[in-house]
């Protein structure tokens, strides 16, 4: 009967096995990338998410595993079911310039549309693709669902001749499943591009001169491609400076100094088709301070100026590992409230502790102190100094370290 049993328990692991591995990736998705092109537009009152343009792109350069768990919550998410089983076979968390948009006082009296780019695997099969926004109290604000064929002859081939020049920075040792970082040149005349090569392995040199990046090195593969411009520098709208460049990147966005960001989304991933891209850093040629980072978006950085190591690398805490600002300034208009827990793996409110930095906490490795997310009361962080408050500070936090750590295990165990 022992033996009937051990049979029995044997042949329902191998069962189970054998179902786990026929949802792999290569059954669901082919070895190509699906951009999806959006506009998302409204106001505060109101948001709506419109479909703008299907690409299809030669390879797939993110993960092939745990494809449909999130690694962070982020303030969107995108899922993609199969048509016919309406299985979740991909999840993707993100954040957007739009909805930041959306706190600010001219959202109150004002309709705008942004755009947004995203990167799926290439479905083998008939898809539906769902879009969430969430607001700030984690509720959604907006959805929209919409089918995508395989075969639809109106999805535009991208990547496959007049590719962008590029060169490779760093090889990882398993290109295979690894992260991939591109830096994108902004406001780097043609002649120029050695400054931008430069820049870009400066930049590298600086980002895994920090942990836990420094001990994880061999899972990241960089390149830096090189988009000319037609001036050199930004565009500083505050000074009326306006630079024809690449991505038309600015300063003063949402009337704030420092901000440089760039609106013009799908040139920036136009320019990226056909090269190995997953996590963007673009690089300003620019004196002037500034930067900025969107959680799965992009990040800019400012680059001649001796703040340019630290502002890239924090920016990139944002835009890669979702990590939030750590500093105060009395924000009037508050992201974060006593009822919701931060999304941001560096942040809380004690709402939702649980699974942070407790560990740390009970260590007494960290601890909590109040001041963060531009809140001076009410939030939480677990260093009084970290690489995501100051630029002054030589390193990540062990708070910002273990989150990096665990989102890079995500992307490549």
């Amino acid at each position: 009967m022992k033996r009937l049993s051990k049979l029995i328990f044997t042949a329902l692991l191998l069962s189970a096995c054998t179902a786990t591995k026929a949802q792999g990736f290569d059954d669901y998705f082919t070895d190509n990338t699906l951009r999806l092109d959006y506009i998302f537009a409204g106001d505060t009152s109101h948001q709506a998410i419109y479909v703008d343009e299907l690409n299809v792109i030669p390879r797939w350069y993110g993960r092939r595993d745990r494809l449909a768990e999130l690694p962070l919550k982020g303030n969107g998410v995108i899922t993609v079911r199969d048509r016919k089983s309406q299985r979740t076979i991909y999840r993707h968390p993100f954040s957007t310039l739009f909805q930041e948009w959306l706190a600010t006082k001219e959202a109150k009296q004002t309709q705008k549309s942004f755009q947004n780019v995203f990167l799926v695997p290439y479905p083998r099969h008939d898809a539906d693709i769902t879009v969430e926004l969430h607001d700030y109290h984690g509720n959604i604000t907006a959805t929209m669902t919409h089918s995508v064929c395989p075969e639809d002859i109106l999805i535009r081939h991208l990547g496959e001749q007049d590719i962008t020049p590029y060169i490779t920075l760093q090889t990882a040792a398993d290109t295979s499943k690894c992260i991939h970082i591109s830096y994108v040149a902004e406001g780097y005349k043609k002649e120029e591009m050695d400054a931008f090569i430069s820049d870009a392995k400066s930049a590298t040199d600086a980002l895994f001169a920090h942990e836990p990046f420094k001990a994880m090195r061999n899972r990241f593969h960089v390149t830096a491609v090189m988009s000319p411009s037609k001036d050199s520098g930004a565009s500083e709208p505050g000074k009326n400076i306006w630079k024809n460049t690449a991505l038309h990147s600015h300063f003063n966005t949402f009337y704030s100094d420092r901000y440089l960001t760039t609106l013009n989304i799908k040139a920036l991933h136009n320019i990226l088709a056909g090269t190995p891209y997953e996590h963007i850093i673009i690089l300003v040629n620019t004196e002037k301070y500034g930067g900025g980072g969107i959680y799965n978006s992009y990040n800019l950085s400012y680059t001649k100026g001796s703040h340019f190591k630290p502002v890239v690398v924090h920016e990139f805490g944002h835009s890669f590992g979702g990590l939030g600002d750590e500093y105060d300034y009395g924000n009037d208009d508050p992201m974060y409230f006593p009822d919701m827990e931060p999304w941001e793996p560096n942040l809380t409110t004690k709402h939702g502790f649980k699974g942070k930095w407790e560990n740390l906490v009970k260590e007494k490795k960290a601890g909590l102190i109040e001041g963060g997310g531009y809140q001076p009361k009410g939030v939480f962080r677990g260093f009084e100094n970290c690489r995501m408050r100051t630029n002054d500070v030589p390193d990540f936090c062990l708070v910002c370290q273990q989150a990096l750590t665990r989102l890079i295990k995500f992307y490549t165990e």
